[in-house]
């Protein structure tokens, strides 16, 4: 059971990161230089179909490895753990990312306009580094490179 949660997590984890890395390197570039909203809508409606159901996957699976690791769901967050530190970690790049996405969803694309490209740029930009320290926070576990 734990190498098909690892395996369903490291594949939505590539899932999420790759697609903002591209998005962040490729796609918003050419949209600002272009004042294109449409390069972006373009990219979000493709990459919705799989990116969303792979953050899905990685919470579902996140939580599950977590509780294999910490089974007390309170010593998630005992600072006394090493293994809690990163389970905080990831919680807390979690809430970045989701308060990021609410206000993405519910005031900057609604109001999306070549003048506003900025404005998805300043989220585009922390939800991929963010992914990235999912990343790196989550080889942690493996390596104790962190924590």
């Amino acid at each position: 059971m734990y190498g098909t949660l690892l395996l369903l997590h490291l594949l939505a984890a590539t899932i999420w990161t790759g697609g903002h890395i591209i998005l962040a390197t490729v796609i918003l570039p050419k949209a600002l230089r272009q004042r294109s909203v449409a390069h972006l809508q373009n990219f979000e409606t493709a990459y919705e179909r799989v990116g969303m159901p792979a953050l899905i996957v990685q919470i579902i699976t996140g939580l599950m490895l977590a509780y294999r690791l910490v089974p007390d769901i309170g010593g998630w967050f005992n600072p006394a753990n090493p293994l809690a530190h990163i389970i905080m970690a990831k919680l807390t790049l979690l809430g970045l990312t989701l308060a990021l996405a609410i206000d993405a969803r519910f005031r900057v694309i609604p109001n999306l306009t070549p003048d506003k490209l900025v404005d998805m740029a300043f989220h585009i930009v922390p939800v991929t580094l963010i992914s990235i320290l999912f990343v790196v926070v989550g080889i942690s576990i493996r390596t104790g490179w962190l924590f």
